[in-house]
């Protein structure tokens, strides 16, 4: 048995496969997610450790014969948080996570003072991604900054528990902005832009690399055979495409989420940063991928429901369809949604900007405004995946990831706004930690199932009776943006 964990932002989530690529178990334990000041967010690495130990003992007591059988184990991870260690390997404070932008000036000064590093580094510095976080540290908590002995992604923490070794691998690195993507080896010059040095930064490993065995005392505690091997693993994204068999040039999806992705596998660096484009390495070597990020994916769906009072999202997905059938045509007139809520990452790489609701009126409802929802993070990803193409990366369909993939009715309304067909997966909902559970394999040289993807579920083909009255909304949404960035503007002046 392989056993694959990934540390998610709201969850950490377990799976047993075997070598059939069968999933013989599961688990799941929430994560709490702490925000001192508005547009922070922060978690404690001990609670995923707890969360850890409490899947694997779920795990244990409902499968105990396959957990016996664990042979390997593969970790995937929320990126860009930064885990910061002393000297000791103790915690410094708790981890600055991918969605807080209390660094956007920091990241703003990256920009400008060091512009040609982006070509290297594969982004523009982004307040979300590790690097400027690092420099606010030094800036507002210098204490803290000098105690720092290594700096971790959120899933090594748990490599370094299970096995006492620190390491990351070259994905997870990648969303750092200390890597060098093309070489897939640290960049001192954006560490020294940091304050930092290579002696701070833990040394890498390819996602299907073998990076140490799991120490016997953890083995003890946990349940665990003996000398368990610790694949290198990788972040969420890439090791959600691996999950799902998006390997190869060409292969794409969309991670529809507590953010939201499109990712386009390449087998060299393409990335287009001034259109806030990430080239990022994959988890597998002589990989690279192409990814539009936007911060506020399913959580907008989420957010409405409380919002209009509905009992969870699934109520407010019925009242949408039953209101707003796909085949009608939706009026030019009707709300639009604007999905700014945590900021936007591509292509505007603003994370002050906040959302909208426009075109209300007196005959406003909730399936209306449902839609809108919907229907603004359809057309953040299409923004997103015009940046992407902008690279050269090609996007010929998507399959389709994440919570939102449960709704048939967003996946259709996603395929009319982009033009691209759409494919649902069984099992997407676990991406991450099957593609972890693969990676664990890979480590012990068993690598057959890299290559293989997840039994499709549905398939939806865009609808052209509907990409006209599309094409307008899609126009005046695009219009939106600069008024709503003037407004945070004003509110700073």
């Amino acid at each position: 048995m392989s056993l694959g964990i990934d540390l998610g932002t709201s969850e950490l989530k377990t799976v047993l496969m075997d070598r059939h690529g069968t999933v013989r178990g599961q688990a799941s334990v929430r994560i709490a997610t702490s925000c001192p000041q508005a547009g922070w967010s922060e978690q404690a690495p001990h609670d995923w450790w707890a969360a850890c130990i409490q899947a694997l003992a779920q795990l244990r007591a409902s499968w105990p014969q396959e957990f016996e059988q664990i042979a390997c184990i593969g970790l995937s991870g929320q990126m860009h948080g930064s885990v910061l260690l002393d000297s000791d390997d103790a915690v410094i404070r708790p981890a600055i996570l991918w969605n807080d932008a209390r660094a956007d000036a920091e990241a703003a000064a990256l920009a400008i003072d060091f512009p040609a590093y982006a070509e290297v580094t594969g982004s523009l510095p982004m307040a979300g991604l590790t690097a400027p976080k690092l420099l606010w540290l030094q800036q507002h908590e210098p204490a803290a900054f000098a105690a720092i002995a290594c700096v971790l992604s959120p899933k090594d923490y748990l490599r370094l528990r299970l096995t006492g070794i620190k390491l990351t691998d070259i994905s997870d690195a990648a969303g750092t902005l200390w890597l060098d993507i093309a070489s897939r080896a640290w960049f001192p010059p954006m560490l020294a832009a940091c304050g930092l040095r290579l002696e701070h930064m833990p040394p890498l490993a390819e996602g299907d690399a073998a990076t140490g065995t799991v120490l016997a005392s953890v083995a003890d505690k946990l349940g665990l055979p003996a000398n368990v091997v610790v694949a290198g693993g990788g972040g969420d994204n890439p090791v959600s495409a691996v999950g799902i068999g998006a390997v190869n040039g060409g292969d794409s999806f969309i991670s529809l989420g507590t953010s939201a992705a499109i990712v386009s596998v390449t087998e060299s660096p393409m990335g287009n940063p001034a259109g806030g484009v990430h080239s990022f390495c994959h988890a597998l070597p002589g990989r690279w991928y192409a990814m539009g990020a936007i911060l506020s994916g399913a959580s907008c769906l989420r957010w409405a429901t409380g919002v209009l009072g509905l009992p969870d999202e699934a109520a407010l997905l019925q009242v949408v369809e039953a209101g707003l059938p796909l085949d009608a045509a939706i009026a030019p007139s009707a709300p639009l949604f604007l999905p700014y809520l945590s900021g936007e990452r591509t292509p505007h790489n603003d994370p002050q900007v906040r959302g909208a609701f426009l075109q209300l009126g007196h005959d406003s409802n909730t399936a209306q405004l449902g839609y809108a929802v919907l229907e603004g993070v359809a057309f953040a990803l299409r923004d997103a995946m015009a940046a992407v193409t902008s690279t050269g990366a090609v996007v010929p369909h998507c399959m389709l990831v994440g919570g939102g993939a449960r709704s048939q009715y967003w996946a259709q309304l996603l395929a009319n706004v982009l033009g691209r067909e759409m494919r649902t997966l069984h099992n997407s909902e676990l991406s991450a930690s099957l593609g972890a559970a693969k990676l664990g394999f890979a480590a012990i040289g068993d690598t057959r199932l890299l290559a293989t993807g997840l039994p499709v579920k549905n398939t939806f083909f865009p609808d052209a009776a509907q990409s006209a009255a599309l094409s307008i909304r899609y126009g005046r949404y695009r219009s939106l943006f600069p008024a709503v960035q003037a407004l945070h503007q004003l509110s700073e002046g």
